[in-house]
């Protein structure tokens, strides 16, 4: 049943959007699902409001969530994966899927350097020894970025601020993307198997794909440089995530840090949680306070475009 008012619906896959980004809705009603909807309640908000768009910033839109949106004209991603949509279906059903491509570009390519830095200055490992009472300054040592090598799979939005923070320090910098037209300055293009071998911090930009879903597994993770750093703000499933336990157990690697995970929210318990050498957080590498808004902004106006075309067409 539609809302009193009578306006179109968008339905909003999570408990809030930034103010501004509704500001962009006003001729919408705005249906928020709650903090983590599960399918059935998603699904359950369709077939009650029959949105036009939904707006989606947690969980997956299936075929069954389409099919229970029978208005449905526009699937709007709150960010720039649209893996967790299902986009045959949504081809199928004549339903646009959209993404707000570069909205979280800073703050994910930031917190990927959070989590290299980390890594190679083990700035979580020396503030709980230090809160133990240790002072390892006599034991520690840390890696110098400053002329190492830092490789890059994917140099999109993402990847390119990646490079160029990378090239601040000192680093040469190598990336692997078979779509990039062009490359930044200091850039070097090369194959994945050369990238593997050569890299001393690997990070990951690309999106997750049926072709190269654990394209990090037992072998590929075997080519690495000995003692590399693995950082993932991209997607959890390019990652074989027992083969990484035993890359990092074994000291192929000498430290990963993750943000992204193949299930999510990460099971607990769960193997990286006993492995001192990960540093993990729960996939806000796009989440701060600009791109909440970016996002937001980037997902309404897809809305929009879509829905006006709409209209045009039907007119």
């Amino acid at each position: 049943m539609q809302t009193a008012s009578h306006k179109p619906v968008v339905l909003v896959t999570a408990a809030d959007l930034a103010p501004q980004a509704l500001d962009m809705l006003t001729q919408f009603d705005v249906v928020f699902a709650g903090k983590q909807p599960t399918e059935d309640d998603i699904v359950a908000l369709c077939a009650e409001h029959k949105p036009v768009a939904i707006i989606v910033r947690y969980g997956k839109v299936n075929a069954r969530i389409m099919d229970a949106a029978e208005n449905l004209q526009v699937i709007s991603k709150h960010g720039s994966g649209i893996d967790v949509i299902d986009q045959a279906a949504a081809a199928a059903r004549g339903i646009a899927v959209r993404a707000a491509v570069g909205a979280n570009a800073a703050a994910v390519a930031e917190h990927a350097w959070a989590l290299i830095l980390a890594c190679a200055k083990s700035v979580p490992q020396l503030d709980a020894r230090m809160r133990q009472g240790h002072w390892d300054k006599s034991t520690h040592k840390s890696v110098e970025l400053d002329g190492r090598t830092l490789g890059l799979v994917g140099l999109g939005a993402i990847g390119r601020r990646v490079a160029a923070i990378g090239a601040a320090f000192g680093m040469n910098v190598l990336a692997f993307d078979p779509y990039a037209k062009e490359t930044p300055a200091g850039v070097k293009l090369v194959s994945l198997d050369e990238l593997y071998a050569a890299s001393d911090v690997v990070s990951l930009h690309c999106p997750l794909t049926a072709e190269n879903r654990q394209m990090l597994n037992r072998d590929t993770l075997a080519r690495f440089k000995r003692g590399a750093i693995l950082v993932n703000t991209a997607r959890g499933g390019l990652i074989d995530e027992a083969a990484l336990a035993e890359a990092l157990a074994g000291g192929q690697l000498r430290f990963a840090g993750l943000d992204s995970f193949d299930v999510e929210p990460m099971t607990h318990p769960h193997p990286f949680q006993q492995i001192p050498n990960a540093i993990l957080s729960p996939h806000i590498g796009g989440v701060s306070d600009a791109a909440y808004v970016n996002m937001g902004k980037g997902a309404a106006a897809n809305v929009l475009a879509v829905v006006e075309e709409h209209a045009r067409n039907a007119a």
